[in-house]
């Protein structure tokens, strides 16, 4: 498998980064050999794009538009290709692989924005002069992708940024970096400009080269809070502005009028299960009515304790495995604490699974009931198969205890009840509500969270505004 760092046009195989062994999560044996690039190769992609950035808004806006629509027709057409890469990075079941569906709709989305980043004209004092506002790119944007789907970040913040007339370094984790690698090359087979999106395999050192790059306009970052504390200490040096999206301590929200069977299996599914929690929009804490909470706990644990798990490439498998061992011992030690602690009553879980499996990096999902808010358990994002139940009083009780958090990316409601959906939904501190359903995030809706979930939104017009500066244009007419 490609593990060249795409640099210009260019595949760069040799690095001052060197190389890092990629393991496939599933079994723990080598799966590629990724070129990691260090401060000089980040300098060259920036460079590189910096001149890509000024052919490319010398295109007429309508052939930046039809470039970017045979950009997203490339994805649609490669997406088993890309699903396969995205398993191949992390592990994830191949049923759930297919982010690159939301990497084609944002790309198609903001397409159609490509001749539309309106300015406006306003009436100023001094006479008839002309007051223009107007739109402008930064030029060269730093995109900072997480290892558990690069291409998600593709669809929020690539596609935006190129509408919006910029260039694009993108850096892939080295724990996931084959995804992103492959969308570089088809950026160039569909005639995009050679270095318009450069696509750079790095770790630390690279990222902070990439990060301090003077040429950088502006730092679009996926991660977690840590990280964000240290990119946003290094941006000061330029004063690069910085767009976080960032972790969460999601709450899901399960009232006594909730249809319990579709609750149970929608918390399974946003909770332990989908990308084995792996996720910054992981319902991690549940919080159920009193009136239902046994009935709901019951039908929640079979559903998580029904899914199938095995090789991540097997279509019947919805639970993998963890990213890497380092993970899986980090978890466990999360769930051993949890325990000792006697910070909830184990449920299922908690143990490394064995047999066929052993040697890849798999986790049993795991379900601590009657958690305390106030715990490590139910305050730490864990990133990892592992969830609180914890029980709430009324519908003040619920809200109180989901809000009482640092973090304010997701929340999820489980009600029949309309009025309730809204009023609660109104009092949750989260950038995004979902009633009765996933977070299915479309490119119509802006994402982004509260508090230390991050900052600026992606999709819609706002998604777009986060890669166009501001310029004032004042013509004296004397």
């Amino acid at each position: 498998m490609n593990g060249a760092l795409l640099i210009g046009g260019d595949k760069v195989t040799t690095s001052s980064g060197g190389t890092y062994e990629h393991l496939f999560a599933g079994t723990g044996r080598p799966n590629a050999t990724i070129t990691i690039a260090g401060a000089a190769e980040m300098d060259a992609a920036v460079r590189s794009a910096a001149e890509a950035q000024r052919e490319w808004v010398s295109f007429p806006v309508d052939r930046r538009r039809d470039v970017l629509l045979d950009l997203a027709d490339a994805v649609r057409d490669h997406q088993a290709e890309l699903s396969e890469l995205n398993t191949h990075d992390y592990a994830v079941p191949i049923s759930m692989a297919g982010n690159s569906v939301l990497t084609e709709r944002f790309l198609r989305y903001y397409a159609g924005y490509a001749d539309k980043a309106h300015g406006l004209s306003t009436p100023v004092s001094g006479g008839f002069d002309v007051n223009l506002v107007e739109r402008e790119p930064y030029g060269v944007i730093g995109v900072i992708a997480p290892w558990n789907g690069a291409l998600v970040p593709v669809g929020l913040a690539v596609a935006p940024a190129l509408a919006a007339g910029n260039a694009v370094v993108l850096k892939p984790s080295e724990l996931a970096p084959l995804a992103a690698l492959r969308f570089g090359e088809l950026c160039l087979e569909v005639g995009l400009p050679a270095g318009l999106v450069n696509v750079v395999t790095a770790g630390a050192e690279g990222g902070d080269a990439l990060v301090r790059h003077p040429g950088i306009g502006k730092i679009h970052f996926t991660g977690g809070g840590g990280t964000a504390r240290t990119i946003l200490r290094a941006a000061t040096d330029n004063l690069t502005p910085v767009v976080t999206e960032l972790g969460g301590k999601n709450a899901l929200l399960v009232f006594d009028d909730a249809n319990l069977d579709g609750a149970a299996m929608l918390a399974a599914f946003q909770g332990p299960l989908g990308q084995a929690g792996q996720s910054c929009a992981c319902a991690s804490r549940i919080i159920v009515h009193h009136e239902v909470y046994d009935a709901f706990l019951e039908k929640f644990v079979a559903v998580v304790q029904s899914a199938p798990i095995g090789d991540p490439f097997d279509p019947q498998v919805m639970f993998g495995p963890v990213v890497t061992q380092g993970a899986a011992d980090r978890i466990l030690g999360v769930i051993d604490e949890a325990v000792d602690r006697k910070m909830g009553r184990l449920v299922t879980g908690g143990s490394r699974l064995g047999g066929d499996l052993a040697d890849g990096y798999f986790i049993e999902p795991t379900v601590f009931a009657d958690v305390d808010n106030a715990s490590p358990l139910a305050a730490i994002e864990t990133f990892g198969p592992v969830v609180s139940v914890l029980r709430a009083t009324d519908e003040d009780d619920a809200v109180r205890i989901a809000n009482d958090t640092t973090y304010g990316l997701n929340a999820f409601i489980q009600t029949n009840d309309l009025t309730r959906a809204h009023r609660v939904a109104r009092r949750l501190e989260s950038g995004s509500v979902w009633v009765n359903t996933f977070s299915d995030i479309q490119p119509q809706g802006p994402y982004g969270g509260y508090k230390q979930s991050g900052t600026g939104r992606a999709g819609g017009v706002e998604g777009l505004h986060e890669f166009l500066r501001i310029k004032n244009v004042r013509i004296g007419m004397g």
